[in-house]
């Protein structure tokens, strides 16, 4: 029982993805399970082309004693995209690298989730943005995800 009431299941349609990341590495901290659905609607905002050439720049990362090397290799699927926001909010030490274990991050609704309660974050809601903005999904198709190699 005390598992489903630490459980908190949480609908990205929609949140800017800064600030839902922020409340959601909190509730880790607290000792909470955390999935996250639809994370390919989930909105960061800023111009498309601002957006695209950061997350770009991640991979040009190299390093002095092989610059052919890339560095480290970075998320192209909206799950991972979501999930490493998250985990950049952690803390770097063993508390934080528990409190990701009790994180799932999920591409739509999954069939075992559906009919379930979902949690809006209205201090992460995009209807406050005035501004530009561009969703997880349409990055994470710019970067390459879903493309046949």
């Amino acid at each position: 029982m005390e598992s489903q009431e630490s459980e908190v299941l949480i609908d990205a349609t929609g949140l800017i993805l800064g600030r839902m990341a922020s409340v959601i590495a909190k509730m880790l901290l607290q000792g909470k399970k955390v999935i996250v659905v639809n994370a390919e609607k989930a909105v960061i905002s800023g111009e498309k082309r601002r957006i695209e050439e950061g997350y770009r720049n991640l991979w040009k990362v190299r390093t002095f004693r092989n610059p052919d090397k890339q560095g480290m290799r970075r998320p192209k699927n909206p799950a991972g995209i979501v999930k490493r926001t998250i985990k950049g909010m952690l803390p770097e030490k063993p508390k934080g690298r528990e409190a990701l274990k009790n994180l799932k991050v999920y591409v739509g609704l999954p069939k075992e989730l559906e009919g379930k309660t979902l949690i809006k974050i209205e201090s992460a809601d995009a209807s406050k943005l005035n501004t530009k903005y561009i969703t997880v999904g349409e990055l994470a198709k710019l970067l390459g995800w879903g493309e046949k190699a």
